[in-house]
């Protein structure tokens, strides 16, 4: 829409391109209502871009993105698993950004308690340049 502002006339023209894209699960569903009562009141519900972002943000954001995000890192399920390295240190990353965490220690302690064990151990019994705990980058590169 950014990119070729003349393509779009109307608000109503914005949201109905965007629609276009919903294609799959809840959110299909959710245009599928619209359309249905669109049929009913013989007009579109949503006229203008503000209410669809209001619609949308309502029925598909969480209400409290942080804490979800807090509580992730307060579970297991960011875990690195059988995922790469790379991988895990990807999502942990935007786990981490999305929290807001910035204590070094604390990046190392939430780091190592995903990370798999036997990485884990490695590094930590290193003989010599072992990560100190609180030093988040040297754990991601020897990790690596």
């Amino acid at each position: 829409m950014c990119l070729a502002p003349e393509q779009f006339d109307t608000e109503l023209e914005k949201v109905l391109w965007v629609l276009t894209f919903f294609k799959l699960g809840h959110v299909l569903r959710w245009l599928e209502n619209l359309f249905q009562d669109k049929a009913v009141m013989e007009s579109f519900s949503i006229q203008s871009w503000a209410v669809f972002k209001q619609q949308f943000r309502a029925l598909f954001l969480p209400s409290n993105a942080k804490a979800d995000v807090i509580n992730t890192l307060e579970e297991s399920s960011y875990f690195q698993g059988l995922c790469t390295v790379d991988n895990y240190l990807d999502h942990f990353h935007s786990l981490v950004s999305d929290t807001g965490y910035t204590n070094p220690h604390t990046l190392v302690v939430k780091f190592c308690q995903g990370l798999r064990a036997a990485i884990q151990s490695q590094i930590a019994t290193m003989p010599t340049g072992r990560p100190g705990d609180a030093d988040p980058q040297t754990w991601f590169e020897a990790a690596r």
